[in-house]
Parts: structure tokens; sequence; C-alpha cells
């Protein structure tokens, strides 16, 4: 057990999280390789194709209704949509749940993202998500740039900065 000192000593040295600090790791994308494909529809019914996204920064969010940090971080998806428009699509693949599950998450919360359901976790795989949220950040030309393992504040400055790499923000 850690006396005092070396707790204190363990978080200025950056050794323990501090409580609500962003806790996420950001990667390039595999230089080269494209995007593999999304489940086709959301939970309405809507067609999601991502060639039909060019010319705006697309965000594929993969998440669970029982994900902490998932659910922290989905009213700042639903935020950035809102300010956004048409600039930034953001997509939420459902990863590996039932529609009814995801469904009343949905009505509770008042989400309004398209949510793409992966129930058998087949787009999970092929986009090699590990853990959970993860969001990919897509270009204007529609190549994968960015990942993004756990939650961020995507209306904080961190975000802004990726968006602005990915040519998303007002001139």
């Amino acid at each position: 057990m850690l006396d005092r000192r070396a707790l204190l000593a363990a978080l200025l040295a950056g050794g323990l999280p501090l409580a609500g600090q962003a806790q996420f790791r950001l990667q390039r994308w595999p230089a080269g390789t494209p995007a593999p494909a999304l489940p086709p529809t959301d939970i309405q019914g809507g067609e999601h194709h991502l060639a039909a996204l060019r010319g705006r920064v697309v965000l594929v969010n993969f998440w669970a209704t029982w994900c902490g940090p998932c659910k922290e971080e989905m009213p700042t998806l639903q935020t950035l949509a809102e300010l956004e428009g048409e600039r930034i699509a953001v997509l939420a693949v459902n990863s590996r749940e039932r529609p009814a599950t995801v469904r009343r998450y949905l009505a509770a919360t008042q989400l309004k993202l398209p949510v793409l359901l992966d129930p058998r976790g087949e787009a999970t795989r092929a986009w090699q998500i590990e853990a959970f949220p993860t969001t990919i950040l897509i270009d204007t030309s529609g190549q994968p740039r960015q990942v993004v393992t756990g939650a961020v504040d995507w209306t904080g400055q961190d975000a802004a900065r990726w968006i602005d790499a990915l040519g998303g923000r007002r001139a």
C-alpha cells in the first residue's frame, strides 16, 4: 500500500491517472490500409456508406452500452455532430449487443447519432478494434488517419486539433 507521499509522487510523475483526467491513446492508422466496410444500415433503417461521406470528416465510434467510458464520451460526440452539422459525420457502431438493448439505451439517453448495429462483431473485428470506446478519424478524402482508443471530450481542444488536421473545421 502506498503512503500519501508515495501516492502524491506517483501522481505528479504521471504514474497514476488523476480522477477526471482524459485517458486515451492516439495512433496513426496503418498507411495505405483502406477502411473496412461498416454495417450498411443504422438502427432506424438509414443507410450509411463511407464513400457517400467523402468531402466530410467522419468519426466512426465503436462502443457498447455496458462500457462506462463509452457512455461518458457519447454526449460529447452528440454535441460535436450537432455543432458541426454537415462538415462532420459521426457514426456510432454498437458492437455485439442485441438491437432491443441498444434501442432501450437510445430511448433512455435520447441519443440521436446514427447507430449502426454489429451484433456479431464482424465490423469490429474487421476494423481491428480491441477496446471500447475506439474512434477512427477519417479525412475528407475517405482515408482513415487516426485511431483514438479511450474516452475523449469530442468538444475539447485535443479533438479540435485532430479534426482541424483532417480538414473538418470552418475557415
